[in-house]
């Protein structure tokens, strides 16, 4: 299904095939903020002309350890995985890289491309920020909204894939968990949402149906001190759409990013050690009171895609009507979306 709605917005089968992957594979790792609930807006930025499937990127720097790729709002799976695939083969060949990667159409779970780099041997780091659609993050003792959720990534290797990744969005929660709060009819936690006026809520309605009221920084000031960073380290420094820009209403992120291939700072299987001793570390702390264990970066995701490897994905059905719905803007008909479906469960 969701490589049938990449493919009738035009993309080619590898663009369809690489998107549909991504999306999926963000659902079997828990984050159904990023999965095929992403459909809709991508097919409304398609007709809006603020998505273009089959976009050719343009190198802007290309610097030994450094390269500044614009992909002018092609399709963020596709065009990012293709920028960090040369990110990696830069590193791999100088030791390191800095990746400058501009206004692509939203690029999905960042973690997919950390996970991408850590199974190559390099570890990795990225600072993105979200543009081009009003803002969604309150900064620290501010009463409304004047940044994206602005993710922070970075992922080690170990000796088979990354050894730990942590993957998160500078807001309590991310916009994608509201959205899929709002759909499943529920609140979300306290502490996470202010409403048109600053004052705290957990009802997802105003922000997601009214846009109005915002989500918070995560940790007070430090957690807003980092979304900013994101912020200035993706627009100024890497050249993409800053917030400050006025929205067409799409979704683009830019990100910069570094690339260590580790091999060239050190041993492998002493690195992969050291990085194991660091979590057993961790891990053998005393739980807190209402807790069973300590878990590391990266655990709760691997955990969830063994369960849904074998469960599925559920999807609320009012996400599954918005997809329909997004299908038939595309002429799509029942008969042709169900057989997808059918063919390939997702």
């Amino acid at each position: 299904m969701t490589h049938l709605i990449a493919s009738r917005m035009g993309s080619a089968d590898h663009e369809a095939a690489e998107v549909a992957d991504h999306l999926v594979k963000a659902n079997l790792a828990g984050h159904d903020s990023h999965g095929v609930g992403m459909l809709p807006s991508y097919v409304r930025n398609f007709h809006n002309g603020l998505l273009i499937p089959n976009q050719t990127p343009e190198t802007v720097v290309d610097f030994g350890a450094l390269l500044v790729i614009d992909a002018k709002r092609g399709y963020g799976q596709q065009m990012t995985a293709n920028a960090v695939e040369r990110a990696i083969e830069r590193a791999q060949q100088l030791g390191a890289c800095v990746l400058g990667f501009r206004n692509a159409s939203h690029i999905g779970r960042i973690g997919t491309y950390a996970e991408k780099a850590a199974r190559k041997g390099c570890a990795f780091m990225a600072f993105v920020n979200v543009a081009d659609h009003h803002d969604i993050q309150a900064p620290y003792a501010s009463a409304e909204a004047r940044l994206g959720t602005n993710p922070f990534c970075v992922a080690v290797p170990g000796e088979d894939g990354p050894a730990i990744m942590l993957d998160m969005a500078t807001t309590t929660i991310a916009a994608g968990k509201a959205r899929v709060a709002y759909n499943k009819g529920v609140t979300v936690a306290e502490g996470c949402l202010i409403d048109a006026d600053g004052n705290p809520t957990n009802d997802p309605t105003g922000l997601i149906r009214d846009h109005v009221g915002a989500l918070k920084s995560f940790g007070l000031h430090k957690g807003s001190g980092l979304a900013i960073m994101c912020e200035i380290m993706a627009s100024a420094i890497a050249g993409g759409q800053g917030a400050f820009v006025p929205p067409k209403g799409g979704t683009l992120n830019s990100m910069l990013a570094v690339v260590i291939d580790v091999s060239k700072i050190g041993d492998n299987a002493k690195i992969a050690a050291d990085v194991e001793a660091v979590k057993a570390h961790v891990k053998s702390a005393k739980p807190a009171p209402g807790f069973d264990e300590i878990l590391t970066p990266g655990e709760p995701e691997r955990r969830t895609t063994a369960k849904r490897m074998q469960t599925g994905i559920e999807v609320d059905d009012n996400t599954w009507r918005d997809i329909r719905a997004a299908a038939d803007s595309l002429g799509i008909d029942e008969a042709e979306f169900d057989r997808a479906v059918g063919a390939n469960h997702g």
